[in-house]
């Protein structure tokens, strides 16, 4: 079954593992998705992830970061640019989530970037998501 909105999915499976209070959550694999995952490393959002072969296309398992207290650090995630209406910004209008709080990741001609990188680079994209 083909998916019309694979960040979505992504982006709603760790969501639900999140609420779970859940160690992983496992994505079918794609290129994009696994730059969106380094950008949340990154940022420290996630713990890490793993590339699994599955002898198909394989499965990003994503390790999900908590407090010691087992707060989650990603309280919220939001889709912008869907396939239905894309979002798209210019160098001058790359958006600040929850006043800096928050980071927004950007596809650009450069690759998958934060929106502060797209600020310190020049540069404008589409808006993938927003995490905080």
């Amino acid at each position: 079954m083909s998916m019309s909105d694979p960040i979505a999915d992504l982006l709603t499976r760790i969501r639900n593992a999140n609420q779970a209070l859940k160690p992983y959550a496992d994505v079918p694999a794609s290129h994009l998705k696994g730059e969106v995952l380094r950008v949340l490393r990154e940022t420290r959002y996630i713990d890490g992830y793993d590339l699994l072969d599955d002898k198909k296309q394989g499965v990003l398992r994503v390790y999900l970061k908590y407090t010691p207290e087992r707060e989650r650090v990603i309280t919220g995630l939001r889709r912008v640019s869907r396939p239905g209406l894309r979002k798209y910004v210019k160098t001058k209008q790359v958006p600040r989530v929850l006043g800096g709080l928050g980071v927004a990741v950007i596809s650009t001609p450069r690759g998958i970037m934060t929106d502060e990188e797209c600020r310190r680079e020049n540069v404008g994209g589409e808006v993938i998501c927003y995490v905080w």
